[in-house]
């Protein structure tokens, strides 16, 4: 017996891998503020695999995907962080317009980039997170306040272009951006949920456009680069799981949180890099 050209016991496990990979992509995203991209996309990018989808646009299959699990975890968690009063909506209403044109952007480059860019944006920008937050100090500040208007608006674009690539919610550019500026880390992971929602929506229709025209390619219930499958697969778990990641937010020391967050990071960049270079 086969389902959707696997054999039925492969099947179970893959389906069963998704389940448990939901499960942890919605505690991290209450626990950092994120959309968890970092366990989805290579946990997708297997799945995929096995199901036969195309190379040149598996990795882009996988951030639509992604994406699109970010729409409910991210609005779940936070509604969780901002029920403790912890997100600033200031912020959030000032990256509103520069954010979702970021995304725009970001979905255009993905109608033209080739796998390999998407995998090698990955490596870098996860890579560089990781090692700040890894050997960072709390004097490591460029201020004790966010800076101008003019800076924060070419910030909320610059996280909308690259999360918009990665298939993230953008929350660990914007922790990165708003623990320099001397915002705690409690704080910063709270906001970054909701940039999270700013990000994923958009983000959502521009990879099914940029996608239609490989539409042939795609496995069954995709709609361009967007697999609704793996999302009926993913979300359920991952919703029911992202308020216990912000309880633990709100729980942990930020020494703590600072590591969680850059091995997170840390394990993007490894996996992605070892499939840059056909290690697996």
């Amino acid at each position: 017996m086969t389902v959707l050209g696997i054999p039925a016991g492969e099947f179970a496990v893959l389906v069963a891998a998704i389940v448990i990979a939901g499960t942890l992509t919605g505690i991290f995203a209450g626990l950092l503020g994120i959309g968890g991209a970092a366990i989805s996309v290579p946990v997708m990018y297997e799945v995929f695999k096995a199901l036969g989808v195309a190379d040149e646009i598996r990795m882009q299959l996988c951030v639509g995907t992604a994406l699109a699990l970010i729409v409910p975890t991210s609005l779940r968690s936070y509604f969780a962080h901002k029920a403790k009063g912890a997100v600033d909506d200031e912020l959030l209403k000032t990256w509103a317009f520069p954010i979702v044109g970021g995304v725009a952007i970001g979905s255009f480059i993905a109608y033209f980039a080739s796998s390999t860019v998407f995998k090698l944006i990955f490596v870098v920008f996860a890579t560089l997170m990781a090692l700040k937050l890894f050997f960072g100090r709390e004097n490591w500040r460029i201020a004790d306040q966010l800076p101008g208007k003019g800076v924060t608006v070419a910030v909320g674009l610059a996280i909308g272009i690259v999360s918009a690539l990665m298939g993230i919610g953008g929350g660990a550019y914007a922790v990165l951006f708003l623990t320099l500026y001397g915002v705690s880390i409690h704080r910063a992971v709270s906001t970054s949920s909701g940039v999270g929602v700013l990000i994923s929506l958009p983000g959502v229709i521009g990879y099914m456009i940029a996608g239609w025209p490989q539409q042939a390619l795609m496995p069954p219930l995709s709609v361009g680069y967007v697999s609704f499958l793996a999302v009926l697969l993913f979300a359920p778990t991952s919703v029911l799981a992202a308020p216990y990641g912000a309880k633990l937010a709100h729980s942990w020391p930020r020494r703590r949180l600072e590591v969680a967050f850059g091995g997170f990071l840390l394990i993007v960049a490894v996996r992605f890099f070892a499939s840059l270079m056909d290690w697996f």
